[in-house]
């Protein structure tokens, strides 16, 4: 469980690398004024910045819960194979989702790797009661 735990930190810090050169990016070419980023607002946006943010802010939403029942298997030594796979399943559903939210946004291939993520995480919580000591 660990290493698609780990494979997540991997992600969540290259959307955030990501966002952070975008935004400085947008300062750089005067489409941002430094200000903008006191309230992150004030300003028209640039649709790149929006995007590169609101993915980075979606890896500290249902990923919390993926984290949390990773942990909580690994401590309750609940770790199954069908609980190791729905793990990498999410894993790489959420990689989907971000190359797919960073590069051509499309909403339809989006929102079914969200939804098939979210059912993973649903069917991990449910393994640790299944098959809890």
């Amino acid at each position: 469980m660990i290493f698609p735990m780990f494979l997540m930190v991997l992600l969540t810090f290259i959307i955030g690398v990501v966002a952070m050169l975008t935004r400085l990016e947008s300062l750089r070419s005067g489409n941002l004024k430094m200000g903008y980023f006191k309230l992150m607002e004030g300003q028209n946006t640039p649709e790149r910045v929006i995007l590169t943010t609101r993915c980075f802010n979606n890896m500290f939403e249902v990923p919390v819960l993926f984290y949390a029942a990773g942990v909580l298997s690994i401590t309750l030594g609940v770790e199954s194979l069908p609980a190791l796979t729905f793990a990498w399943l999410f894993v790489a559903l959420r990689y989907l989702q971000a190359l797919v939210h960073l590069t051509s946004n499309s909403l339809l291939i989006r929102m079914s790797s969200f939804w098939m993520s979210f059912i993973c995480v649903l069917v991990l919580w449910t393994n640790m009661f299944v098959f809890q000591k």
